[in-house]
């Protein structure tokens, strides 16, 4: 076992731009860490630079407390499982899995248990004398993930292991994953993927990359945590923004006033106020702001009910995604803009009607013109 530790650590290609910048980050022995952001943003470079298969333009890269800038690929202690399976064609799925052992001359019978055990895990037993062309997708990237396994490293580097896959495949080895992770605690793991389902499920730790410019202004990390601390304390309307499904609504709006209890936004286009739970230290009255507010989060209330007029926003019904245990509910938004919520999988709204929605106090986050969310005065967690 290993953890992996990135100081400074940076990439450029020639003299141009570095398209990794700045990567500050410590990845604990059997710990699950997913590299997550969008496309562009040197999720893969990062593993590969992890794995010796990219150099380190600047920066310490140690695994096991090891300085291993200048140490070949193949003396690192890691083993990758590409996006493209990487199987020989021509090799029974029993010599893809002992490849690596005969390489490094491990004894056949010692190969021989190793590929067999794997094989059991993997349930590949009936499989071993076929070859990748006989396979599905799913068996390849198993056979795949068992020539790692047979090596015995002390980190696994998983590059989009599943993006080939359909999508009942891709939830059934996401939970295989999962379940080896538990099998073999003892190694890291590092598994990059633009699916936030992926990390949200698998990951112990998320890396959340910036891509194009805020990677020149803040570096390549937008947020380092647990997938729970990203979802309920994003520190940015980028994070907040990548992680959820849909994605969070955002209003604009202007500071109305300021009080210990926190923050009364007046909403642009329809003066509705809300009242957020931050810390107003650093604005001040008619700021511009940005008010979030997850789908999921938004409460549809009675409108002849006596409600407080903060906090409850009134709109017309534009669509509405029937999706059997839920659905979701398109508001039209003053200034073009959607406000998205989620409702009841029955529910009876429909297009043009009116719906009143409760923006509840925990459930709010603001952020400012330079994209950072105010601090927190209250916990969102119980909207888990």
């Amino acid at each position: 076992m290993a953890s992996i530790s990135l100081r400074g650590v940076q990439k450029a290609y020639g003299d141009g731009a570095p398209v990794i910048r700045d990567v500050d980050l410590e990845i604990a022995e059997n710990e699950f860490c997913v590299f997550l952001g969008p496309s562009g943003c040197g999720k893969s470079t990062l593993l590969r630079m992890i794995a010796g298969l990219e150099d380190v333009s600047d920066g310490d890269l140690s695994i096991g407390g090891r300085l291993v800038n200048d140490v070949p690929a193949a003396l690192r202690g890691v083993a990758m499982v590409f996006q493209s399976y990487a199987l020989f064609p021509h090799m029974t799925v029993f010599e893809n899995m002992a490849f690596g052992l005969k390489l490094a001359k491990t004894p056949k019978d010692e190969i021989d248990r190793k590929v067999r055990e794997a094989a059991r895990i993997l349930q590949l037993e009936a499989l071993l004398e076929r070859r990748p062309k006989a396979l599905s997708g799913g068996q390849r990237q198993r056979v795949a993930i068992g020539r790692a396994i047979v090596r015995e490293p002390g980190v696994f580097l998983f590059d989009e292991p599943l993006s080939n896959l359909d999508a009942t495949l891709r939830g059934q080895t996401r939970v295989e994953i999962a379940r080896l992770h538990r099998q073999f605690a003892k190694a890291s793991v590092v598994y990059v993927t633009h699916d936030q389902i992926e990390a949200m499920t698998l990951a112990d730790k998320i890396v959340l990359l910036h891509a194009g410019k805020d990677t020149e202004r803040y570096g390549s990390i937008a947020q380092i945590g647990a997938p729970l601390e990203l979802y309920h304390r994003p520190r940015s309307r980028f994070v907040a923004g990548f992680i959820g499904s849909p994605r969070m609504n955002f209003l604009p709006g202007k500071v109305a006033s300021i009080d210990p209890q926190g923050v009364v936004v007046t909403l642009d286009h329809t003066a509705e106020n809300v009242n957020v739970p931050v810390s107003g230290e650093r604005l001040q009255a008619a700021q511009p702001v940005t008010l979030g507010v997850r789908p999921e989060h938004l409460e549809f209330v009675d409108a002849s009910s006596d409600l407080p007029a903060d906090g409850v926003l009134v709109r017309t019904v534009s669509l509405v995604e029937q999706l059997g245990e839920h659905s979701y509910v398109h508001l039209d938004q003053p200034g073009g803009a959607v406000l998205i919520a989620k409702a009841p999988g029955d529910t009876r709204l429909a297009p043009g009607d009116r719906a009143s929605l409760r923006v509840p106090r925990p459930a709010c986050h603001l952020f400012t013109e330079d994209g950072f969310a105010a601090a927190s005065l209250e916990s969102v967690e119980h909207y888990a």
